[in-house]
């Protein structure tokens, strides 16, 4: 199983001087992946613990990939219908070839109403404009000659795909994993619930004539009990979860230091045993 951990693009703690600290004390650590949110237009009254201050998660990622050199660098998770396809492809693309192929794009299709309002974007149409994206980002990445609105044009550079992770629950997210996805990204810590649902995408991607989907799941861990972080994460392991992006808060850069810091030396060892 593949360790990694969520990154404040918030806050107090969305400085440059932190976010870099952060990312290289993760990569240092031997982290597999660093995961960022996304949120463009948090209205006043639902601000609290960010103040309304959140940093694009691209250019975010684009600014860490020249101050590591290995570490993964995934969206947790980009909201496509704020996005539009083109340019938002172009981007991506971008990061990929820049980073050396380390973007793992982790995609959802947003839920703020007050977000969708500020974007003059129909809340009621996310799902269809996220498939659309998808399936044209997936274009993108497969030929060097791509159509949009009736013109031809060239995507390059082209580099290799990213891989994708869809967000959500329910048959749709699961549905959306196997028609364009390489897998799943859910959020939240029981596995009685989680289970079922990773047995149900399991059977829709064979169906599909798909392998095994990847399931990266967002999470809590007990940092400060190693026993039961280990045990955490081999029940995640036994449902088919394949990497653990571990949800945290952090005081500042200090404080993540010490917490990666532990996750390293207490619970990345278990992690790889699965």
């Amino acid at each position: 199983m593949k360790l990694g951990i969520s990154l404040r693009l918030m806050g107090p703690q969305s400085t440059r001087d932190t976010i870099v600290e952060c990312a290289q004390a993760a990569e240092e650590a031997g982290l597999d992946d660093l995961w960022v949110p996304d949120h463009i237009a948090i209205p006043p009254d639902d601000s609290e613990g960010s103040g309304g201050r959140y940093l694009d998660p691209l250019v975010s990622l684009a600014y860490l990939a020249a101050k590591t050199s290995r570490i993964g660098l995934g969206t947790g998770i980009l909201n496509l219908p704020y996005r539009p396809p083109l340019p938002t492809a172009k981007v991506l693309a971008t990061l990929q070839e820049l980073s050396l192929g380390r973007l793992r794009l982790g995609i959802g299709v947003g839920w703020m109403e007050a977000e969708f309002r500020a974007l003059g974007v129909d809340r009621r149409k996310r799902g269809r404009i996220t498939d659309e994206t998808l399936a044209f980002f997936v274009e993108c990445f497969e030929r060097d000659e791509v159509e949009a609105n009736g013109q031809t044009f060239l995507f390059l550079p082209r580099p290799a795909k990213p891989p994708i992770y869809v967000g959500g629950s329910g048959t749709h997210a699961l549905e959306r994993v196997v028609r364009h996805a390489d897998g799943w990204f859910p959020m939240g810590g029981d596995p009685a619930k989680l289970a079922p649902e990773i047995a149900r995408l399991r059977e829709l991607a064979a169906e599909a004539g798909r392998p095994d989907p990847e399931v990266i799941l967002l999470t809590g861990l007990a940092i400060d009990d190693a026993a039961a972080a280990r045990e955490r994460i081999a029940t995640f392991a036994d449902i088919g979860v394949t990497q653990i992006a571990v949800g945290t808060r952090y005081k500042d850069a200090d404080a993540f230091r010490r917490q990666v810091e532990v996750l390293a030396r207490d619970v990345l060892p278990a992690a790889r045993e699965h």
